[in-house]
């Protein structure tokens, strides 16, 4: 419940803040420092997550999604950003924020391999197997591991994590 408090905290911050940085030539370079940031945090957190850690990698994922909130204000409408929000915000249980954040960067770039995936286990965990099918079909002609996982999870014989 905490969470998903936060969770919504933090995106109420983010989709009402309506300022733009002042003259600073490093915004990029910030965006692009939050965001590396911000994947190394991912990485970390799916590595305590493998391990049972949930604590440890729900903590990661917050550090994570703070700064890719940063990343998203500073440089708004990229993808990867998109599909990482949606990522740390599925994985801290807010599948409903995930989906937004999923739709808003295919909207972009509808065969994104990662957002279709993520979106796909997104639908397999909120029981819509149909829609997952729809996301599996985008990748089937990607030649990827992404399209083999996701075939897996909605076969049933590889769990999601959610």
């Amino acid at each position: 419940m905490i969470k998903n408090t936060l969770i919504t905290f933090f995106l109420l911050i983010l989709l009402s803040a309506n300022s733009y940085s002042a003259g600073s030539s490093s915004s990029s370079e910030t965006d692009t420092n939050d965001f590396s940031k911000a994947v190394k945090f991912v990485k970390a957190a799916k590595k305590y997550e493998n391990d049972g850690k949930t604590d440890k990698a729900n903590k990661r994922y917050m550090k994570a999604l703070k700064l890719l909130i940063k990343s998203n204000k500073s440089k708004p409408n990229k993808a990867d950003t998109l599909n990482y929000l949606g990522f740390t915000t599925r994985k801290l249980g807010d599948f409903e924020t995930g989906e937004k954040y999923y739709l808003q960067g295919l909207a972009i770039e509808p065969n994104h391999i990662g957002i279709n995936e993520y979106l796909g286990e997104l639908y397999v965990v909120t029981n819509r197997i149909d829609l997952a099918n729809e996301r599996l079909k985008i990748l089937e002609s990607c030649n990827c591991k992404e399209y083999d996982s996701l075939k897996q999870i909605i076969a049933g014989t590889k769990k999601s994590k959610y």
